[in-house]
């Protein structure tokens, strides 16, 4: 088993904190009672624990079918958030349809990460050519190509998770300012209009949820 940070603390916080959002997940899909909700639940407790797997580099002889199972879950969001409004089980109303936007990139941003994880391995690995000693040459030279072909996508990867820390991280800060207001209205009004626990745990672990992504992105930048 590898850490996949250098830092202890971050990584058994991260660990801790996945695990424990996809284990409410998992209990919010085994009591609901629509289809629908079950299987975003059920994505989103998976999700939770591919990235606590992630964190460790857990199981990396199945990385091409975490990233389909993750891109699966991709598209599904996206198919919820593109339906037509007959389809009320999906995704209907303009909040509903931001949310399962949201997810949608969620799922695309933990499928990414993988991704990244990937070619930062590939990237670090010795390229040994292999076969006989009459293509010793054309070896070395197809091992050269590719190595520098790894190189320049490794190049590319500090930009992009900048722009996915910034963007989880902006993402985290908009689900805490809906937490608080959520607090504040129900203070506020005595309880009269409040919102529902539900709504305030959902906000409070989408909060986290993105900060942990925020975290993990910065650490690859």
């Amino acid at each position: 088993m590898i850490r996949v940070f250098d830092n202890p603390g971050i990584t058994w916080t991260l660990t801790v904190v996945l695990l424990l959002s996809g284990s409410y997940h998992f209990l919010q899909a085994t009591r609901s009672h629509q289809l629908t909700d079950r299987i975003n639940k059920s994505l989103h407790a998976l999700m939770n624990v591919l990235m606590a797997a992630m964190v460790w580099n857990l199981a990396p002889s199945t990385l091409l079918a975490q990233i389909a199972v993750l891109a699966g879950a991709t598209l599904w969001f996206v198919i919820q958030a593109v339906a037509r409004p007959e389809f009320k089980r999906l995704c209907a109303g303009n909040q509903s349809r931001l949310k399962c936007v949201y997810h949608s990139l969620t799922m695309a941003g933990a499928a990414l990460m993988l991704v990244m994880m990937g070619q930062m391995a590939t990237a670090g690995q010795e390229i040994v050519p292999a076969g006989g000693m009459s293509m010793a040459h054309a070896h070395h030279t197809m091992a050269a190509a590719d190595q520098v072909t790894a190189a320049a996508t490794f190049d590319r990867l500090p930009g992009l998770a900048i722009l996915l820390t910034v963007l989880f991280g902006a993402a985290a800060a908009i689900f805490m300012i809906l937490l608080l207001r959520s607090r504040a209205t129900q203070t506020t009004l005595g309880g009269a209009a409040a919102p529902r626990l539900s709504v305030r745990a959902e906000h409070g672990l989408e909060a986290v949820g993105a900060a942990a992504m925020a975290v993990m992105f910065a650490t690859m930048s």
